[in-house]
């Protein structure tokens, strides 16, 4: 039961940082896409709840927050992992092999596209464009870059990073 408490207590954190971020904004109107990113940032993801405190303290339909929200694909409607992974698909990117990256970290994580590892450490998606070129093929993991991913062997690296002690 402490952990409920515990856990609602952090909810109930994130959304009066959320309000207090929207209170400060000098001006309401068009600030939607900076409000999401930052409840995706507070909130690792934009679920249901989150979409409908942000329509009511915007005073704008909950159905206007979610079709941004479904349009632009930076934002998530379900939970990534600790680590979030986002190869770059973009021309750059997929002529340099990003595809042969991407399938290394399938490989090595034993998930696809859009899917977090059952332990929750890591999830992995496919941008576009992360406007990297010159470091094709790219690699966010979380807000980190890493640039000129070209083999298998590479990939584990970069995860063995991220191996908990």
């Amino acid at each position: 039961m402490a952990c409920e408490s515990c856990n609602n207590k952090l909810t109930q954190s994130l959304y009066a940082e959320l309000e207090q971020f929207i209170n400060e904004l000098p001006e309401k109107k068009g600030a939607l896409i900076a409000v999401l990113h930052k409840a995706q940032g507070l909130f690792g993801y934009l679920p249901k709840e989150v979409q409908m405190f942000v329509g009511e303290k915007l005073n704008i339909p909950v159905s206007q927050v979610y079709g941004v929200v479904s349009f632009y694909s930076f934002f998530t409607m379900t939970p990534k992992g600790k680590y979030p992974i986002s190869v770059c698909l973009g021309t750059a990117c997929y002529v340099r092999g990003a595809d042969k990256v991407l399938d290394a970290f399938k490989k090595e994580l034993g998930i696809e596209v859009g899917q977090t590892t059952a332990d929750g450490r890591f999830s992995l998606d496919a941008l576009r464009c992360v406007g990297a070129c010159g470091l094709a093929p790219v690699v966010l993991i979380g807000e980190k870059v890493y640039g000129r991913i070209g083999s298998a062997e590479e990939v584990k690296k970069i995860l063995s990073e991220y191996d908990e002690a």
